[in-house]
């Protein structure tokens, strides 16, 4: 048997619903689903994250047990540096000193692994990260390694 990863729920504060659509429509992620309070967006043919009303009052910790952040996975370096315009013109700061290169994190000296972190209203967290060839992405960028 071979499993693949069909989708995510994650649980939202109702009232930061537009929040997560405004942001997957700059990230270019399609909205597959939109009513009743249930946001879900991704390929159709896909995984896709689904955005619920929360079920009780707990608070997300992600240093606590469960899920840490989720990746979100970019074309390019110039396609993170977008998702991180886009954050800082919304006033969402940049986590843990990124953007930035982690070579740390990449598959050789000719690979990058170049991410962004945010948290969301929800205290979610989330990476925007282009993992591949060292390429595609601007000289500032490039200079922050």
């Amino acid at each position: 048997m071979t499993a693949n990863l069909s989708h995510l729920q994650v649980n939202i504060d109702p009232a930061h619903a537009s929040w997560y659509r405004e942001l997957f429509a700059a990230l270019g992620w399609p909205t597959i689903y939109d009513a009743d309070g249930v946001l879900g967006v991704g390929p159709a043919d896909g995984p896709s994250l689904w955005f619920v009303p929360q079920a009780s009052a707990a608070e997300n910790d992600y240093d606590g047990r469960g899920v840490n952040h989720i990746a979100l996975a970019a074309d390019s370096v110039d396609e993170v540096d977008a998702a991180a315009a886009y954050l800082a013109s919304r006033r969402v700061p940049a986590l843990f000193d990124t953007p930035r290169h982690r070579p740390e994190f990449a598959m050789g000296p000719a690979h990058t692994y170049y991410q962004v972190m945010f948290a969301t209203p929800d205290r979610l967290l989330f990476e925007v990260v282009y993992s591949g060839p060292f390429a595609g992405g601007s000289e500032s960028s490039q200079a922050r390694s």
